[in-house]
């Protein structure tokens, strides 16, 4: 299922996972991954705490959902948030 993504692709995968305002479609728009892929993506990718922090998040989250989100959100991504490099803790192999 992942094998065809690269490590830049799994970054920017769990960097847009984590933003609030970039939904699953936009992630499946991108890389083809459904949103039972990138929940499974992200929790063989991330250390398990944080990986239950992501999903604590993320559950029930209208953001997440374009159709369950406000027709005023428009953007994948904050304003306020800094475009710089995935800072999410990964497992390290």
């Amino acid at each position: 299922m992942f094998e065809n993504l690269s490590a830049i692709d799994i970054d920017r995968i769990i960097e847009m996972a984590w933003e609030d305002r970039t939904s699953f479609d936009a992630i499946f728009a991108q890389f083809g991954l459904k949103e039972d892929d990138v929940k499974a993506l992200m929790k063989r990718e991330m250390h398990p705490k944080n990986w239950r922090k992501w999903r604590a998040r993320v559950s029930g989250r209208a953001t997440k959902h374009e159709a369950l989100r406000d027709k005023t959100v428009n953007r994948f991504k904050c304003t306020l948030q800094k475009s710089t490099g995935n800072r999410v803790s990964k497992k390290k192999y």
